[in-house]
């Protein structure tokens, strides 16, 4: 029996690979040794500076400019001004009863009434309705910074502050335009015994002060003093209330917007249709029905 030969082996000792540790004898890491599978950016490598600000987002610029159009108006929708709304509230609790009463009277009539006369309560009600509705209720004045908007009994006036030539405080309160047309204000009607008040109370207030360059104490019906200085001079100073009071802010609004841009355009007039149509339909039918009687 034969003890075989150790042979030699088929794998030859690999000869030693050359080191890849550097020179000063420091043992690298086996990952620094493989290729990485996916390479890191230079960005990511390199530490940013300490000093160098952080890459703001992309939609901050956007949201910053339409920012600062907005707050300073060269872009984005236009500023909405909330309306002020003056009317005269004896007026307008005095019309409500009235129209309770006509109601109340004329619809007893057309129930329990005989003849012709629910007929003639109907259209007695179609003709006064309207009527006391539009010299009651309807009156207001509406003022922003832009316009003034006039609601009187049978029409609506607008008029931008540059269409505005002044405002006056006589026996009434009127509006005049550019052109000279002028406008009564319903909505604020003028209480003498309210001014006299506010006169005796505060009687430093010297005519000339009071009185302006077209105050006219002749007679007619828009005759009386015209107030058209500043609110300081007037009487009362500018504690007066009511309908004065309300002229004074009236006044201040025209002063500050006459000259802006937003204060421009065009006046209109639109009438009251829908108040003048039944009130004549009414005055009509209650003519045949009397004529007929």
């Amino acid at each position: 029996m034969t003890t075989p030969e150790p042979q030699p082996s088929d794998r030859e000792p690999a000869e030693p690979a050359q080191s890849t540790e550097p020179a000063d004898g420091t043992k690298g890491s086996a990952e620094s040794a493989e290729p990485s599978a996916e390479p890191e950016s230079p960005a990511a490598s390199e530490p940013a500076p300490a000093d160098s600000p952080a890459p703001a987002p992309a939609a901050a610029p956007a949201a910053a400019a339409a920012g600062s159009g907005s707050a300073d108006g060269s872009a984005g929708p236009e500023p909405e001004y909330a309306d002020r709304v003056y009317r005269s509230t004896s007026g307008f609790v005095g019309g409500a009863l009235i129209l309770g009463l006509a109601c109340w009277l004329g619809l007893d009539a057309v129930i329990v009434g005989e003849g012709d006369a629910p007929w003639l309560a109907l259209a007695a009600l179609l003709f006064l309705v309207p009527l006391v509705a539009a010299y009651t209720l309807v009156p207001a004045v509406y003022a922003n910074e832009d316009r003034l908007r006039v609601r009187n009994p049978f029409r609506t006036i607008v008029l931008p502050w540059g269409r505005v030539s002044s405002l006056r405080s006589g026996y009434t309160n009127e509006v005049f335009s550019d052109d000279g047309t002028k406008y009564q204000l319903w909505a604020l009607p003028v209480s003498l015994r309210a001014r006299k008040k506010a006169a005796r109370r505060y009687p430093q207030a010297s005519d000339s002060a009071v009185l302006g360059p077209e105050a006219s104490l002749g007679g007619g019906a828009n005759a009386g003093p015209r107030y058209v200085g500043s609110a300081s001079d007037r009487p009362g100073g500018g504690e007066r209330t009511g309908t004065d009071g309300s002229m004074d802010e009236l006044r201040e609004l025209h002063e500050r917007n006459t000259g802006e841009a937003h204060a421009q355009g065009e006046a209109s007039v639109r009438w009251a249709y829908g108040i003048i149509a039944p009130s004549l339909a009414g005055a009509v039918l209650l003519a045949v029905l009397l004529g007929l009687g």
